[in-house]
């Protein structure tokens, strides 16, 4: 999977800095402006953003303010921060993810065409509903990493608390 992330955002980038550096040659070397290549640009650009946004859900690298971490002072605490912090995200997520659904439900039924080129916005507008579907699917699978993490800690620090199978009365 990073395979394929690493080269679908490398051609997105690629294609957008392309697009970008031939707009600028022909509108000030040349002075011959290229019709309708902004509305192009879009396409790429809103792909590249939603799924740079699902490549750092992946990889857990977003953008995160730990306060917290420095005021807490053992393991287990962070852990439970973390666990708070992730379940938080995915109620967003899926909310967000929910709203994105009912955009791409309308964006489909009204099918828009870009202004100039008359190119349907659906192929733009459905990168917000599945970029969000896979980082709901990455904060739900690092909720349930944390979650697994933090329920090994407790049983590591305190086994006797944890609920075990029952084992079976003998002598009954």
């Amino acid at each position: 999977m990073e395979r394929i992330f690493k080269y679908v955002l490398m051609i997105l980038i690629s294609t957008v800095a392309a697009m970008q550096f031939f707009q600028v040659i022909m509108r000030y070397i040349f002075e011959i402006p290229v019709m309708g290549l902004e509305e192009i640009v879009v396409y790429p650009t809103l792909w590249l953003y939603f799924l740079g946004s699902v490549n750092a859900s992946r990889e857990d690298t977003q953008i995160k303010a730990n306060v917290l971490d420095v005021f807490l002072k053992s393991d287990r605490s962070r852990l439970l921060v973390r666990v708070i912090a992730d379940m938080m995200s995915l109620i967003v997520s899926c909310w967000l993810t929910y709203w994105a659904w009912d955009y791409f439900k309308y964006a489909n039924r009204v099918w828009k065409e870009s202004p100039t080129l008359y190119i349907p916005t659906i192929y733009a507008e459905a990168a917000m509903f599945i970029g969000l579907v896979l980082m709901t699917g990455y904060t739900g699978f690092y909720l349930l990493k944390n979650i697994r993490a933090s329920l090994r800690q407790a049983y590591r620090s305190n086994p006797d608390n944890i609920i075990a199978d029952p084992q079976p009365e003998q002598g009954v």
